[in-house]
């Protein structure tokens, strides 16, 4: 028999905060468990460890000689596990990004080839974007892999490796004849009839795709047109090392030294290119090309993890006006927003990144990144290309200046 009556509701919260639906994306994903709730049953249950410090010293700040000896231990392990995530330069402390085992592609590959990428990494998003704005879909499938909880690239069941059923991306790698030392990095190029390793350098196979492209099933895009490859090399070149890996040297540097010189070189870039897009709705004019994909997928992860994780702070993208109206201006592409999910670049960079967010919280997602957001007009159709020449003129002559 049901009850009479049931106790009245508690009144709703006056504020909550919430965050904002994800994106909708084509690819499963998983979110981590977050580590705070891992351990919350350890927190709950008074474990012996915080009874004895309570008894210690009641709920005064532990003692200094405590304090100094986790300091010291939390330092020394900080740096082990920074040398082997990212090495440095012993003298400087400056981050140094480890050379691709498969740089270039090599000879002839067969038909059989298979794409493995992490949604996380800028890198591997920008085969995963060159795939979808070509339209290779259908010609080269896809296996995607997420951080495991050691770091290192791991299918998890509702996102299976979907041509060896392997657990991790290494183990893909270690199917090679003669195996693979080293790091198991992706994005990665697998030829599945000769077993074979075909790239592993992010825009060497973006180059690559280029070239299996349908002009049809690409909509007659041609990112890497042979007339304009000497100015896409050019803002690549310039690209690359300040913002690209600019990000990564300020959020890897091991010394105030290394940190501040990154940050300089970084936002001096950010400047040069604000400057250069308020006259050119591209790199290369009016015609988006491979050196706009790779800034791009630096851009979209700007605000959402670069500018707090890696410590970018000088300016948000968003105080940028025409870098995030570009931004705004390739995200609204077809395919585009499918490639970028926000949720799995949070979760990447501070769930996996263990020496840099040890508690694995994850803070709001900034305003300027959700997708209403991105959706906003952009107003870069009223550009001309009439400022391309000489911003690439300006952008040779400041190269060799340097």
């Amino acid at each position: 028999m049901p009850p009479m009556w049931s106790p009245p509701s508690p009144p709703p919260s006056p504020l909550q905060l919430r965050r904002p639906p994800p994106s909708p994306s084509p690819f499963p994903y998983r979110p981590r468990r977050p580590l705070r709730n891992r351990l919350s049953p350890v927190a709950a249950s008074q474990d012996p460890l915080t009874a004895l410090t309570r008894l210690l010293w009641g709920r005064a700040l532990p003692p200094s000689q405590l304090v100094l000896a986790v300091r010291h231990g939390w330092t020394s392990a900080w740096g082990l596990l920074m040398r082997q995530l990212a090495p440095s330069d012993p003298a400087t402390g400056a981050f140094t990004r480890t050379p691709s085992r498969f740089p270039t592609v090599v000879g002839t590959p067969s038909p059989r080839l298979h794409l493995y990428v992490g949604l996380p990494c800028p890198w591997a998003h920008r085969a995963l974007l060159v795939r979808a704005l070509l339209g290779l879909e259908h010609r080269l499938p896809l296996s995607v892999a997420f951080p495991g909880d050691d770091g290192a690239w791991s299918f998890p069941p509702d996102s299976p490796d979907a041509l060896y059923g392997k657990r991790k991306l290494r183990e893909v790698y270690a199917a090679r004849r003669g195996g693979v030392e080293g790091r198991a990095s992706g994005p990665m190029l697998w030829d599945a009839e000769r077993r074979e390793v075909v790239c592993n350098e992010s825009i060497e196979i973006a180059k690559f795709l280029c070239g299996l492209a349908d002009a049809d099933a690409a909509g007659g895009l041609d990112l890497w047109p042979p007339e304009l490859r000497q100015d896409i090399d050019r803002w690549y070149s310039f690209i690359y090392p300040s913002v690209n890996n600019g990000v990564y040297r300020c959020g890897f540097a091991q010394s105030q030294e290394a940190y501040d010189a990154a940050a300089g070189e970084l936002f001096e870039a950010l400047d040069r290119l604000e400057d250069h897009l308020s006259g050119s709705r591209y790199l290369c004019g009016d015609r988006l090309t491979l050196a706009d994909v790779c800034l791009f997928t630096t851009l979209i992860r700007f605000d959402l993890v670069y500018s707090s994780l890696f410590r970018c702070t000088r300016r948000k993208l968003v105080e940028y006006p025409s870098l995030h109206a570009y931004t705004r201006d390739i995200y609204q592409m077809p395919k585009v927003a499918a490639t970028c999910d926000m949720a799995a670049i949070m979760d990447g960079y501070f769930g996996a990144l263990f020496p840099l967010n040890p508690g694995g919280i994850q803070p709001l997602v900034p305003a300027s990144c959700d997708r209403e957001a991105l959706l906003e007009p952009h107003g870069r159709e009223a550009l001309s290309s009439a400022a391309a020449g000489s911003g690439s003129k300006q952008l040779e002559a400041t190269s060799a200046s340097n």
